[in-house]
């Protein structure tokens, strides 16, 4: 199998490292605007890279560097805003497709706060019939979350409990970052799409439907010695699969920002620095986002400064195989003074990467094989649980008081 990964930033570098340590494929390309970096990723890699420059919006450069490097599998490693160039180009070229984060949303032109809109990846899934009739597969929200949560939502029906009355993503870290009051450790435009968006709820007989921006705070104990986080809701891509493909009462994400985190984005998003569309400063025509993005440190870079761990988990409860009410936490905890010194790559990136790679190997063996779009609830849960229970991040589950 010839894999394309398009997009050698963090999470594009740190699956490099892991490709290269499993050596899941014995020939992958990685394509960035910046042929510099690609070729850095393509050194982690070693034998067997290529590195070449491509412009992640074209979709006819994508299909001809599919074309001339017989690609197999893209894997999109780039920010959500260039999914559906990617994407559409692998329709085209007729081969498999995965990302870490699906189409982006758009909210509700009147009621944004109570009704969806353009959900995510709801583009993608309105191609899921032209997909299916290639023969190839979509797998779509297969990183760390979306994708090994929602592994653990199908793994959680099908071996675990007779009836789910909630799953719902809780993510918390304890990580600092030595010398910044504000350093995301991702994109800053993932960030700002999941975080200032209005975050979507799904329950039973309701259907989706959205709330305002860190609703619902709650507190969480997360294992792996991070402790008590307060959890805010956060438009994630969990809540757009998981009832798509599981008979659930109610899907939920929250994700531990942190009081000073919430505030810098709520500051952000009142002066507008959030906004996409350009402007003119002196003559020149700039983004807002992309100018905060400049300024803020490069979340791959950071990692040296880092300290502490991530968890990222579905907390499920409702009713157990016996019929009694049961309620677990199925989790993966990163330290990232580990990934630093055995990867050289920071938790977040890291624990983002690994789960693609697994995924790829399944693809590659066959064992995950449905044409179409499709999320990972739609796949057999053990083969992939138990390759990451061999992995350098094990899974794992602890049993909560119902």
């Amino acid at each position: 199998m010839r894999v394309l990964v398009l997009g050698a930033g963090g999470v594009g570098s740190a699956v490099a490292g892991i490709l290269a340590k499993r050596r899941s494929v014995p020939e992958v390309v990685f394509a960035d605007y910046d042929l510099a970096r690609a070729q850095r990723a393509a050194d982690i890699f070693g034998a067997g890279a290529t590195a070449i420059a491509i412009d992640a919006s074209s979709e006819s450069d994508i299909v001809a560097a599919i074309a001339a490097h017989r690609i197999d599998l893209v894997l999109n490693a780039v920010d959500p805003r260039f999914v559906m160039p990617i994407f559409r180009a692998c329709l085209a070229a007729q081969v498999h497709y995965m990302d870490m984060a699906m189409s982006l949303s758009t909210a509700h032109p009147t009621e944004p706060f109570t009704t969806p809109g353009v959900m995510l990846g709801d583009e993608q899934f309105a191609l899921a019939d032209a997909y299916a009739a290639t023969g190839k597969m979509a797998l779509v929200g297969m990183g760390v979350e979306p994708g090994m949560s929602d592994v653990f939502a199908r793994y959680a029906a099908d071996e675990l409990f007779s009836e789910i009355h909630e799953a719902g993503v809780r993510d918390g870290s304890n990580l600092t970052v030595d010398g910044y009051d504000f350093a995301p450790s991702f994109s800053i435009w993932t960030v700002i799409e999941e975080c200032l968006n209005p975050p979507l709820i799904f329950e039973k007989g309701r259907g989706w439907f959205t709330t305002p921006a860190f609703s619902e705070p709650e507190e969480f104990t997360f294992p792996g010695g991070i402790g008590p986080v307060t959890c805010v809701n956060v438009e994630h891509e969990e809540v757009a699969l998981i009832p798509r493909y599981l008979d659930v009462q109610r899907a939920t994400f929250k994700f531990g920002l942190g009081d000073d985190f919430i505030n810098v984005l709520t500051t952000i998003k009142q002066l507008g620095l959030d906004r996409t569309e350009k402007v003119n400063v002196g003559g020149v025509q700039v983004s807002p986002r992309d100018v905060l993005a400049a300024c803020l440190p490069d979340p791959a870079a950071i990692g040296h400064l880092m300290h502490g761990a991530t968890c990222a988990g579905l907390w499920v409860t409702g009713l157990g195989k016996d019929g009694q009410p049961r309620e677990v936490y199925l989790y993966q905890v990163v330290d990232n003074d580990w990934t630093m010194e055995n990867y050289g790559a920071q938790a977040v990136v890291w624990q983002t990467a690994i789960h693609p790679v697994i995924a790829i190997e399944l693809i590659r063996d066959g064992i995950w094989n449905t044409p179409g779009v499709v999320g990972p609830e739609a796949l057999a849960p053990t083969p992939f649980l138990d390759l990451l229970a061999a992995s350098d991040a094990p899974w794992g589950m602890e049993e909560r008081r119902a």
